[in-house]
């Protein structure tokens, strides 16, 4: 039976595309991405799914209470029938509300090795502190902030002459792979969580 994702996102969607990409060479089995939602008009990944011909909505989150806007959202995730969220640089914290909607089935992509380097500007704040090497994090999500269970991790050598934008690219590349596995494994069912580890199974 094909399993249905939901994905959500703020900005230009290259993660959303990946996981596209993904779906349609086989690489993600017995999937579709039933809708696209996201927060902010304009945003880039929104014309990237129409022109995939995959349902697409904003609903704008400006000037309402994070639960009053989850609630729309929830509402129009469970009208496509979704089974697995996927936040793909989607720049919202998700209500309680929201999480106790599909417990254990939001997952989101992180570019750190989390906990290292939650929020904004990850690359950034690595590149100031020296790390030797940075990353990036798939993990399940809660009411907290990059705070869920990590399911799968990459990482990522720090070069001498990294700027944010080199350091970013090669993260990217990285995220796009991740992702793609870790959706997969969380489709199969082939995982349990243990407190706060994440460990494969077999069924």
């Amino acid at each position: 039976m094909t399993k249905r994702l939901g994905v959500l996102l703020s900005g230009r969607g290259s993660n959303f595309e990946a996981l596209a990409d993904s779906v349609d060479a086989g690489r993600i089995p017995d999937a579709e991405i039933s809708v696209v939602v996201s927060n902010r008009e304009g945003a880039p990944g929104i014309e990237r799914a129409r022109a995939r011909n995959i349902a697409a909505r904003v609903i704008p989150s400006k000037g309402l209470e994070r639960e009053a806007f989850d609630r729309q959202v929830v509402a129009l995730l469970q009208e496509h029938r979704v089974e697995l969220v996927c936040l793909a640089g989607y720049m919202r914290l998700l209500s309680p509300y929201f999480v106790a909607a599909f417990p254990n089935r939001i997952l989101n992509i992180h570019p750190s090795l989390l906990p290292a380097f939650p929020g904004l500007e990850s690359q950034k704040q690595a590149l100031e502190y020296g790390a030797k090497f940075a990353g990036c994090t798939v993990h399940f999500v809660d009411e907290n902030l990059d705070a869920g269970p990590i399911i799968l991790q990459a990482a990522v050598p720090v070069r001498d002459d990294d700027t944010e934008a080199s350091l970013s690219q090669r993260i990217l590349r990285e995220e796009h792979r991740i992702y793609s596995e870790a959706v997969t494994l969380v489709l199969a069912g082939k995982f349990k969580i243990t407190g706060r580890r994440v460990t494969r199974t077999e069924t």
